[in-house]
């Protein structure tokens, strides 16, 4: 095998993070491999594993830059004898489904997301562009019942890997505290204050302002918010949220994206993930938290409904629903020890076995090989 994975940039966030995952496996397992991208950030740790990084306009939709990326792709994929294609986003599959009919080298696809099919017309067109390789690789069991119900897919087509934390990073143990001690006591948080986090970009589908709203309902004593996540210029929203903060007798603290999450997991009672309006396709954040012995709140849609088992591995709350989220994050920093050590040994245990980066990286490794076996047809 030697594999060719395919996405707009190399940036932070899941289609990336899956990217450089699955590159660090494949030279892991001795499969020569390369990325190409627009480049960006994770791109010198990819090629630092024995990834060619390959630097190509991929984010662009320009209708001209996407024909010269396919035959620029074309070329790439013959001379390197690439034997399979992977492709994780739609405006570069159109590049890649255009080199693969050139060259007869067969390509996958990823569906990282719900993706948007409003105006119908246009956006179930070009949606589907991600269905014409020879199979397809969904996030969650959502995601593939969305695939095969929005576009009539063939679920023999679709194979689901859940994404995963990374539990040598993740992991109970990972962080000491004294190292918690002194962050919390660096953004002024008491040494028995309770936090309750809720990490994500700062934008409205995430729930930051559901979160502030359960806030002023809730019933528990002394606890604290921190949210950690970039505006990415989103200057008016996370001025809102800052005064709707303001407004409340709860200690709050905006951090911009942290490397050291798992201090910030480990220093956290509960992490949230209260996207509302449209549902995580999966969410890192649940299982990270998990792993990490956290107790997890959720919306009970999407991804989240796969990752969180309510009341064992954490608590499932209905999506905006400000009253049963504050119920819920009463419920959870209530907990006896007892219950809480159960809960977290619960979600430690799940993500051990369902979802792990490594597990991840072993079904998709085993996956590419059935597709190679099986002559890239699975139907």
């Amino acid at each position: 095998m030697k594999i060719l994975q395919v996405l707009p940039a190399l940036g932070q966030g899941g289609v990336e993070r899956g990217a450089a995952e699955i590159a660090k496996a494949l030279s892991a397992a001795g499969v020569s491999n390369a990325v190409a991208s627009a480049g960006g950030m994770l791109a010198p740790g990819i090629a630092s594993r024995g990834t060619e990084c390959l630097t190509l306009p991929l984010a662009s939709k320009n209708p001209f830059v996407v024909a010269a990326n396919a035959r620029r792709l074309a070329r790439i994929a013959v001379d390197g004898g690439f034997t399979l294609m992977h492709v994780r986003s739609r405006a570069p599959a159109w590049s890649v489904r255009s080199a693969s009919r050139m060259t007869g080298i067969p390509f996958i696809s990823t569906w990282h997301g719900l993706y948007g099919t409003e105006p119908r017309f246009l956006k179930i067109p070009y949606n589907r562009i991600m269905l014409s390789g020879c199979a397809v690789i969904a996030v969650s069991d959502c995601v593939k019942r969305h695939i095969v119900e929005t576009y009539g897919a063939d679920p023999r087509k679709i194979r689901r890997i859940w994404r995963g934390a990374d539990t040598s990073v993740f992991r109970p143990d990972a962080v000491s505290a004294e190292a918690v001690a002194r962050f919390k006591a660096s953004l002024g948080f008491g040494a028995d204050e309770r936090i309750v986090m809720l990490p994500g970009r700062l934008t409205a589908w995430k729930g930051q302002e559901l979160l502030l709203q359960a806030a002023g309902l809730m019933k528990s004593g002394r606890f604290a918010l921190l949210f950690v996540g970039s505006d990415q210029g989103r200057k008016d929203y996370s001025a809102r949220l800052k005064a709707l903060a303001a407004a409340l007798p709860v200690k709050t603290v905006f951090l911009e994206h942290s490397g050291e999450m798992p201090l910030l997991y480990a220093a956290s009672d509960v992490a949230v993930s209260a996207s509302s309006a449209q549902p995580e396709a999966f969410g890192r954040v649940i299982p990270e938290a998990q792993a990490m012995g956290t107790i997890a709140v959720g919306t009970a849609h999407g991804g989240a409904c796969e990752t969180i088992e309510d009341g064992k591995t954490g608590f499932l709350v209905p999506p905006g629903d400000a009253a049963a989220l504050a119920a819920a994050l009463d419920k959870a920093l209530s907990l006896a020890p007892e219950e809480r050590r159960r809960i977290s040994r619960a979600s430690v245990e799940s993500v051990a076995s369902r979802f792990s980066t490594a597990r991840m990286c072993e079904e998709t490794l085993a996956f590419y090989r059935e597709l190679h076996e099986r002559g890239f047809s699975l139907v």
